[in-house]
């Protein structure tokens, strides 16, 4: 067991690298890696019920201490991204199949990589935590209905099989996971430390199945999705982040609420997008899955590197008041 918890936090740390690697893996070898895209849902409701274990009462208390501030968080969550992406594929030349795939990934709630990288910003982690919990169990109602909202121009959109799917793949995989840990209580918690690992597994696995079933669609327009992936993952940390100055947060708040805005559950985007449309609107929930484990390391970086240059400019207030 200590081999396996071992091999977990280290694959954990290494998240982006591997994410990394086996796109580009599947990208060259698309046959080695599309028998996977048949269990896309069933291994997202994995990462769901590995989620429902980790979740505890002190989760859900944080939304009653500081009502105000996940609230915040939440509604920017599902108002500010899905704006950004309706506006992104609005002004920018892409698809039918791409303009659904990036309004998709846009509804979803935030991922769980958002509170490890809200943790390395030096961040409200707590925070994180409560916001992606009540972004996440809110999904079923405000995904479909932003989804139909905003994209049914496009193609024509089910709020309810969206939502039917997301209480499926999402909601029922969580309270399972919460039913377990009440039941079993310790007894999962060595379960627990194994999750880093089931976690990462899982999201690769999604995320190598949507690349090579994609390989040749990506091929000529994965620049194009790249550039707006890209352009509306950093929209979310920027504007995520003025909205916590708007409302007078704390700067570790703010940092949260920005990584927690910034960063979508590309994974079930990308499940939704397969199941409900076609395998090319799960290609921008792929490349999002891919790139914002790129921006998160880097995006946490910024925020640790600034909290700790306004440590020491307040050292050096202190400093010359005292002398």
């Amino acid at each position: 067991m200590k081999v396996l918890e071992q091999a977990s936090n280290f694959v954990g740390k290494t998240f982006a690298i591997w994410v990394l690697l086996f796109a580009v893996l599947s990208f060259f070898i698309p046959s080695g890696f599309s028998w996977i895209a048949p269990y896309i849902v069933p291994l997202l409701g994995i990462i769901m019920f590995g989620m429902g274990l980790t979740l505890s009462k002190k989760d859900f208390q944080e939304v009653f201490k500081r009502p105000k501030d996940v609230a915040v968080g939440v509604g920017a969550q599902f108002i500010l991204m899905p704006l950004l992406a309706f506006f992104l594929v609005t002004i920018l030349p892409v698809s039918t199949e791409v303009a659904v795939g990036v309004i998709l990934v846009g509804c979803c709630p935030g991922g769980t990589s958002s509170n490890v990288m809200t943790y390395l910003s030096k961040g409200d982690t707590a925070l994180s935590v409560s916001i992606t919990a009540v972004s996440t169990l809110l999904a079923p109602i405000f995904t479909p209905f932003l989804v139909w909202l905003f994209a049914s121009q496009w193609l024509p959109v089910s709020a309810g099989d969206l939502f039917l799917s997301i209480v499926q793949i999402v909601l029922f995989p969580i309270l399972l996971g919460l039913g377990v840990k009440a039941l079993l209580g310790r007894k999962v918690e060595a379960g627990v430390k194994a999750l880093p690992l089931v976690s990462v597994l899982s999201i690769v696995a999604i995320v190598a199945a949507v690349v090579s079933v994609n390989q040749t669609q990506i091929a000529q327009t994965g620049a194009v999705i790249f550039a707006i992936v890209v352009l509306h993952n950093s929209l979310g940390y920027l504007t995520g982040y003025m909205l916590g100055k708007i409302f007078n947060m704390e700067p570790a708040k703010q940092r949260a609420v920005s990584i927690e805005v910034g960063m979508q559950n590309s994974g079930l985007g990308a499940s939704l997008a397969a199941v409900h449309f076609s395998p090319l609107a799960a290609v921008p929930s792929a490349i999002f899955s891919v790139w914002h484990n790129i921006s998160g390391p880097i995006i946490a970086t910024l925020f640790r590197k600034q909290k700790e240059r306004s440590r020491r400019n307040e050292e050096t207030k202190t400093i010359h008041s005292a002398s």
